[in-house]
């Protein structure tokens, strides 16, 4: 598949998914870039704004399989990746998946469970694998996760630290809605006569294997990478920051990039790309000085500042 057969792709699969999700076209994109750079996303908004449902939307528009894991205060790290059960049948103890084993996977809450169940979680997202006494078992591909978080009720919640949140590609919000978009759910819900929707596959597992493969053939500009590096490093010398982004986030930054310019119908990286992820990729990776916690400083104030102040390289390069 070639970068202009994925953006025929991306888009369909796109037109598909906003028939359930109304309106956040922009935020979406950065979903399916994310999935599309072989990597998670994390969704942290408010409730009722559409997090699980972009998530099985994109399950049932990309044709994978979809689990979802409800995280709560009492989830155990086997209640994930699976355990050992012992088969009358069979005289034996046999391997029983969790529901990590699947093609798309809805962490709902993630902040809600111990960090102990947070870690296995993320420790299948890195490595595609689980090990249970003593056996790896391989995760099928693509795997992907879409964790959710909730920020308006803190007690009895594990925030992830930054480490771990440097695991996700991109963090994202939704939003509310504009008027117009709110009137649009609402009478589509009634003309649908049910609560449910159901999409149709746009493409399968195979094809979705073969866009992403498809990315990896976009060509980015030594400037352009230059940028990426330049941006990353800004955040570490910033003085409203008490921890910068790692080299894993200028390399999410040139990563995310191609695939945003595959959904946008080019096969060359720009500037523009970079600048339209970088808060979707950075903000989450930095932490602001402990003295600023309650302020109305974050890590998303700082990044957007970083791209006034940080030189982009012209407009117009392409390799």
């Amino acid at each position: 598949m070639t970068p202009s057969d994925a953006t025929r792709r991306a888009g369909e699969v796109l037109d598909q998914v906003e028939l359930a999700v109304i309106g956040k076209r922009k935020q979406l994109e950065v979903v399916l870039a994310t999935i599309l750079a072989g990597g998670h996303v994390l969704i942290e908004d408010n409730p009722g704004l559409g997090k699980t449902l972009a998530a099985r939307s994109f399950a049932q528009s990309l044709g994978l399989s979809f689990a979802r894991a409800q995280f709560t205060p009492d989830l155990l790290p086997s209640d994930l990746t699976g355990s050992f059960v012992y088969d009358q049948g069979r005289a034996e103890f046999v391997f029983r998946e969790g529901p990590v084993f699947t093609g798309l996977l809805l962490a709902d809450e993630i902040n809600r469970t111990p960090p102990k169940t947070q870690a296995a979680l993320l420790e299948s997202m890195q490595e595609r694998q689980v090990t249970i006494e003593g056996q790896t078992f391989a995760l099928p591909r693509p795997f992907h996760v879409v964790a959710t978080a909730n920020p308006v009720e803190y007690e009895g919640t594990y925030p992830l630290p930054e480490a771990q949140l440097d695991r996700f590609l991109s963090r994202i919000a939704f939003g509310y809605p504009e008027e117009a978009e709110e009137i649009d759910v609402l009478e589509r819900r009634m003309a649908r006569r049910e609560e449910a929707i159901t999409l149709s596959p746009v493409i399968d597992a195979s094809e979705l294997i073969a866009m992403q493969d498809a990315v990896e053939q976009v060509r980015v500009d030594p400037s352009v990478t230059q940028y990426c590096v330049r941006l990353a490093a800004a955040t570490r010398s910033h003085g409203q920051l008490a921890m910068g982004s790692s080299p894993r986030g200028s390399l999410a930054l040139v990563l995310l990039a191609r695939s945003v310019a595959v959904v946008r119908g080019r096969d060359f990286v720009t500037p523009e790309d970079v600048k339209s992820v970088a808060t979707a990729v950075l903000a989450h990776r930095v932490s602001v000085l402990p003295e600023l916690w309650m302020t109305s400083v974050s890590g998303v104030d700082v990044v957007r500042e970083l791209l006034q102040t940080v030189a982009a390289p012209s407009s117009r390069v392409r390799s």
